[in-house]
């Protein structure tokens, strides 16, 4: 009863050993249930796209459709965004998709741990995100990628312009990482609430009892909408991704 009444113990980060693998710094490292989910997450998007190609055929499997599915999604957001130079970076957007996603709908299930609920994953996400843009852009432009920063605009407003320009710029990886770790607490920490009015009335009795249908029915329809989501979330960080990237390579669409 008491773990059903602490919404927020379903994001507590635990070891799963009592010794830690190794010493960094001098912090001991410990396997975690995150460091395990994502290893889950990882295997599960693994098998689900060897089980959808080990078997090709003119007429797709149900696995086989999704994957192709989800090859064309990523593939056109990024011709959309970044452009066709952009569809280089296509493996990398597709596995930050995938494994946003699959981090999102698994968190979903009773037991698991969610991963993006964790703001050190997000932002060390949306971190690497940042630095290949800025890789990229310096790769492809040399110096003239600080031209991203300079919009086109009066001398006088550029004194003022620039500064924020630079400013968004390099609050992106907050931005990024905050929204997507926001919805995905607020999202099961909301579950996990309407979950302990269940457990409180079911255990009442008599009418409470009864009564207890109408959080669990929240809990239904809250359930469906974790799922639109987790895809929502996982589209916004990936669409972002190719946007960041589609600004690097083609810089003189920016303004």
């Amino acid at each position: 009863m008491a773990a059903a009444m602490a919404p927020m113990e379903q994001f507590a980060v635990k070891p799963l050993v009592e010794h830690p693998l190794f010493h960094l710094f001098g912090h001991a490292i410990y396997f975690t249930n995150q460091a395990l989910w994502m290893f889950i997450v990882v295997g599960a998007i693994s098998a689900f796209m060897m089980a959808a190609v080990s078997k090709r055929s003119l007429v797709p499997s149900r696995l086989q459709s999704m994957a192709e599915i989800s090859y064309e999604f990523v593939n056109n957001m990024i011709n959309s965004a970044a452009g066709d130079e952009g569809l280089k970076f296509f493996p990398f957007v597709f596995t930050i998709f995938m494994f946003v996603l699959f981090c999102n709908v698994l968190g979903i299930l009773p037991g698991s741990f969610t991963v993006t609920s964790q703001i050190a994953v997000t932002f060390a996400l949306a971190a690497f995100i940042i630095l290949l843009v800025i890789a990229t852009g310096f790769m492809r432009h040399g110096i003239g990628f600080l031209k991203l920063f300079v919009p086109k605009a009066p001398f006088v407003l550029l004194l003022l312009l620039v500064p924020i320009e630079i400013i968004s710029f390099f609050t992106r990886p907050i931005s990024l990482s905050v929204r997507l770790f926001a919805n995905m607490l607020a999202g099961h920490t909301m579950l996990k609430v309407f979950a302990a009015f269940v457990i409180m009335l079911g255990g009442a009795g008599g009418i409470l009892a009864f009564l207890s249908i109408a959080p669990f029915a929240l809990i239904v329809a809250i359930t469906a909408l974790e799922l639109l989501v987790a895809f929502l979330q996982a589209y916004v960080f990936a669409i972002l991704t190719c946007i960041y990237l589609g600004e690097a390579i083609n810089l003189h669409d920016h303004h």
